[in-house]
C-alpha cells in the first residue's frame, strides 16, 4: 500500500508526570503485566507499516528505558532513545532530528496513550500519505464552554464542530519539519504538532479515532485504564479468541 514510504514513529515519553502525584514517571507504571510505555510501543511494533520507532525519554531515564522497556520486551523496531526537552514540542523536535534519513512519513504519539489501536495507526499513515497531514480524534460528547478569566461564560461553541484531538498525529516529513522550523523562528510553542502545521496554512485532516485511546495523566486515569484492559480481555475470552494488540 505504501511502497517506497519509510514510516517513522516518535513516541514522546519525557513528561514530568506532575499530575500523577507519584515519584515514578507515569510511563513506567504497570498496567497488569507491563509498563504503560511498553503497552504503547507494542502497538507500533506490531504495525507492519512502521519501519522505526524513536522513543524520547528524560535524560536520567534513558538507561532504564533501554533496559526495562526496549530490551526486556524485545522491541526490535526501536532504533533510538533520545533525550527529551523542556516542553513536549522540544522533545518531539529532538526525535525529528534523530529520524532515519530514509523517513518520508512521521507519526508522533504520546507514550501515555497505551490503548491506541493498530487500525488507528494504519489510518494515520494512510492519511499522511493521502493528505500530507492528519490527526486522530473523536467528536466531543459534552457541551463545551469558552470561559473568561473571571469564570464567566463567554460563549458556547456548536458541539457538532468540536473534536477532541488525540495521537498519533501523522505528517509527511517535510511538512512537519517546516512546521517546526517556523515555530522555532517565531519562538512559538503549541500544544500539539498539528498546531504547528496549521500555522503554515496547510489543511490538516481529522480521522476518526477511539474513545478508549485515553491519555493517562492522573491517578483516576489508571482506574479507567485497568477497566479498559479488563473489558478487552473479557471480550476476547467470551469469544474464545487470543488476546491481541489490535
Amino acid at each position: 500500500m505504501y511502497k517506497g514510504q519509510f514510516v517513522s514513529v516518535i513516541v514522546a515519553a519525557a513528561g514530568m508526570s506532575n499530575r500523577m502525584g507519584g515519584k515514578i514517571n507515569k510511563q513506567f507504571i504497570f498496567l497488569k503485566d507491563k509498563p504503560i510505555l511498553a503497552h504503547t510501543i507494542e502497538k507500533f511494533e506490531s504495525c507492519k507499516y512502521v519501519d522505526e520507532i524513536i522513543v524520547v525519554a528524560r535524560e536520567e531515564e534513558i538507561g532504564y528505558c533501554k533496559k526495562e522497556i526496549v530490551k526486556k520486551y524485545k522491541f526490535e523496531k526501536v532504533s533510538k532513545i533520545v533525550r527529551g526537552g523542556k516542553e513536549r514540542q522540544d522533545s518531539v523536535y529532538n526525535g525529528i532530528l534523530a529520524l532515519d534519513e530514509r523517513c518520508s512519513i512521521v507519526l508522533s504519539h504520546d507514550g501515555a496513550r497505551p490503548f491506541v489501536k493498530v487500525k488507528n495507526i494504519e489510518d494515520a499513515i494512510e492519511g499522511a500519505y493521502e493528505y500530507g497531514a492528519c490527526i486522530i480524534g473523536v467528536p466531543v460528547k459534552d457541551t463545551i464552554k469558552v470561559v473568561e478569566d473571571n469564570k464567566s461564560i463567554n460563549k458556547t461553541p456548536e458541539r457538532s464542530l468540536l473534536w477532541q484531538a488525540q495521537t498519533p498525529q501523522s505528517f509527511k516529513k517535510e511538512i512537519l519539519m517546516e512546521g517546526y522550523r517556523k515555530a522555532i523562528e517565531d519562538n512559538f510553542v503549541g500544544t500539539d504538532d498539528s498546531m504547528l502545521v496549521e500555522r503554515l496554512g496547510i489543511d490538516v485532516k481529522v480521522i476518526m479515532g477511539s474513545y478508549e485511546n485515553i491519555k493517562i495523566t492522573t491517578p483516576e486515569d489508571i482506574i479507567i485504564a485497568e477497566s479498559i484492559l479488563r473489558d478487552r480481555e473479557e471480550t476476547y475470552r467470551k469469544y474464545n479468541i487470543a488476546f491481541q494488540v489490535r
